[in-house]
C-alpha cells in the first residue's frame, strides 16, 4: 500500500501544470542539500581533531556532549521555522476500504524520511567513524551514534506536535526559554548537566534505550493525535467561529479605496498568515542591530544602507510581494465586481506606505548610533515609499501562487511558485538603493549619497501617477491568468 501511495503522489506531481517549475526548484534544492551534506560531512571528520587542538586536555567526545543540548535546541528551532511538514489529501481515502492506521503510518513515515533528519547523520556518522579509528570502544560508539539518531527523529515528531498543537507549542517554548534563562543567568549549569547525560549514554551502551523509548512515545503521541481527527465528519465540517466586528469608520476619509483598506486590515487581524507577516515586519526593525553594532560595517556605509532599507521595509517587502495572492481565496469574486482595478492597487500601496511610516517612527531609538545612521534610515524610508513600493507592487503580479490565510508559511513551501522573473525584480529592491547611494558617496561625500537616495524616493512620488498607470496595465493584462492560477487546485 505504501508503494501505491508513492505512485499516486508522483502522478499528482508529474501531471500538474507546475511540473516543470516544481522540477526545476527541486533540482536546485537537491544541489543545495548536497552542499550542506558535504559541509556537515567535512565538519564531522574534522571536529575531533579541531577539538583536540583547541582543548588539548579534554576528551573531544566530552566537549561534543556538552554542546549537544544547544545543537538539539537549535535543530528544533530550525525545524519549526524551516521544515515543511509533508501533507496528504486524505479525504479520498476515507471513503474506500483502506485502514486508517495504514494512511497514518505512511504520513508519519514521510516525516521520518525528511532531509532535516538525514542531514545531522552526516555529522554524527563521520564523527563516530573517527572515534572508532581513534580506539574508542566499538559497542559504546555504535550505541552513542544510534542514540543521536533516535534523538534526531524524536525532534522530528516533536516538531510535528508543535506545528499541529498550539498548547504543546507554548509548553515546549516555556521549557526551552526557562532552560536558556537558567544557563544565561548562571542559576543552574544546564549545559554541564546535559553534557553529563549525553556522555553517560556513551559510557553505558544500554542507555540507548532512553532515546529509543522517547522516539517511540513521541511517535505514538503523533499517531494518536492524527487518529483522533481522522474522520470524514471532521474533514468536511466547517469550523464555526465568533467574529467580533471592528469599527474602521475612520478609514472612510480615504474615499473609494476605503473598502479595500478595511478588507485588508480585517484580513490581517483575523488570519494566521498575515499575522505572521506582521510579526516578521516588527522583527525587521531590529535588523539594523546586526550591522550597526559590528565594527566591520562601520567603514562600509553601503552595507549600512542595505540594512536601513530593511529596517523600515519589512512589511512592504513581505506583504507587497504577495499582492494579489492575499486575496486568492476570493479573487474571482473580487474581479467580478464593478470596481476600478486602480483603486484596488492604490489601497495596497497606501497600506504599505503607512507601514513604512510607522516603522520609521518606531526606529527612532536608532538615533543612539548617531545622525548618520538615522539619516540612512530616513533616506531608506523615502526610497521604500517612492520606489520600492512600486517595484514590489509590480513584482506581485508575477507571483500567482495562492495563499492559505490560516496556514503559517514555511521555508521551501509553495515551491511551485518559483519564478526567475521574481529574482530579477528583487535586484532593484536590494541593489538599487546601494547603487544610488554609492555613486555620489564615492565621488562626492556621504551627505551626497544620502541626498541622492532620498531624492530618488521623492522623484518616485512625483511620478506616482505614471507608475500606477503602468502597473495597472500589467495587472489588467494578466488578470485572467491570475484567476486561473488561483482557481487551480494545487
Amino acid at each position: 500500500m505504501f508503494k501505491r501511495f508513492l505512485a499516486l503522489e508522483w502522478k499528482q506531481f508529474s501531471r500538474s501544470s507546475y511540473f516543470e517549475k516544481g522540477l526545476a526548484i527541486k533540482i536546485l534544492l537537491i544541489l543545495g542539500a548536497l552542499y550542506f551534506i558535504a559541509c556537515f560531512g567535512v565538519l564531522g571528520v574534522a571536529a575531533f581533531f579541531m577539538i583536540q587542538d583547541g582543548f588539548p586536555n579534554q576528551d573531544p567526545l566530552v566537549v561534543v556532549s556538552n554542546f549537544l543540548i544547544f545543537w538539539f535546541m537549535a535543530d528544533l528551532a530550525f525545524r519549526f521555522f524551516m521544515q515543511q511538514l509533508p501533507v496528504m489529501n486524505i479525504k479520498p481515502y476515507m471513503i474506500i476500504p483502506i485502514k486508517r492506521k495504514t494512511v497514518i503510518h505512511y504520513l508519519l513515515g514521510k516525516t521520518t524520511l525528511s532531509f532535516f533528519n538525514i542531514l545531522p547523520l552526516f555529522f554524527f556518522l563521520p564523527f563516530s567513524i573517527v572515534l572508532l579509528v581513534q580506539g574508542y570502544p566499538p559497542l559504546n560508539v555504535v550505541s552513542w551514534f544510534f542514540s543521536m539518531l533516535f534523538f534526531t527523529i524524536s525532534l522530528n515528531y516533536l516538531n510535528f506536535l508543535l506545528n499541529k498543537n498550539n498548547k504543546f507549542f507554548y509548553v515546549i517554548l516555556s521549557i526551552l526559554a526557562g532552560l536558556v534563562l537558567l544557563e544565561y543567568f548562571e542559576v543552574y549549569p544546564i549545559s554541564e548537566s546535559a553534557g553529563t547525560f549525553f556522555y553517560t549514554i556513551y559510557q553505558k551502551w544500554y542507555a540507548v534505550s532512553i532515546p529509543l523509548l522517547l522516539m517511540i512515545l513521541l511517535y505514538r503521541r503523533n499517531y494518536k493525535f492524527i487518529r483522533e481527527s481522522f474522520y470524514l465528519d471532521d474533514a468536511i465540517r466547517k469550523e464555526s467561529q465568533e467574529v467580533s466586528s471592528t469599527n474602521l469608520g475612520f478609514l472612510n476619509r480615504f474615499g473609494d479605496i476605503a473598502p479595500f483598506l478595511k478588507n485588508d486590515i480585517k484580513l490581517i487581524m483575523r488570519n494566521a498568515r498575515p499575522k505572521q507577516v506582521m510579526l516578521m515586519s516588527f522583527l525587521f526593525l531590529f535588523y539594523g542591530l546586526i550591522f550597526y553594532t559590528v565594527d566591520t560595517y562601520k567603514d562600509s556605509p553601503v552595507f549600512l544602507v542595505f540594512a536601513s532599507i530593511f529596517v523600515t521595509g519589512g512589511f512592504l517587502l513581505s506583504f507587497g510581494q504577495l499582492v494579489p495572492s492575499w486575496d486568492s481565496e476570493y479573487y474571482k469574486l473580487l474581479m467580478s465586481q464593478n470596481i476600478p482595478y486602480r483603486k484596488y492597487l492604490e489601497s495596497k500601496w497606501y497600506l504599505m506606505v503607512v507601514a513604512v511610516v510607522v516603522s520609521f517612527i518606531l526606529s527612532t531609538p536608532y538615533l543612539y548610533f548617531g545622525y548618520k545612521i538615522y539619516s540612512m534610515i530616513a533616506a531608506g524610508a523615502l526610497f521604500n515609499i517612492g520606489l520600492n513600493s512600486f517595484i514590489t507592487l509590480y513584482g506581485g503580479v508575477l507571483n500567482r501562487v495562492p495563499v492559505e490565510l490560516n496556514v503559517k508559511a514555511k521555508a521551501f513551501s509553495n515551491t511551485q511558485g518559483f519564478n526567475p522573473t521574481q529574482l530579477l525584480i528583487a535586484l532593484p529592491k536590494m541593489a538599487g538603493p546601494m547603487l544610488i547611494f554609492y555613486i555620489p558617496y564615492k565621488f562626492i561625500n556621504f551627505e551626497a549619497g544620502i541626498l541622492a537616495l532620498a531624492l530618488s524616493g521623492i522623484l518616485g512620488l512625483v511620478f506616482k501617477k505614471f507608475f500606477f498607470n503602468q502597473i495597472e496595465k500589467v495587472y489588467q493584462k494578466g488578470k485572467y491568468k491570475t484567476i486561473a492560477a488561483f482557481d487551480e487546485k494545487k
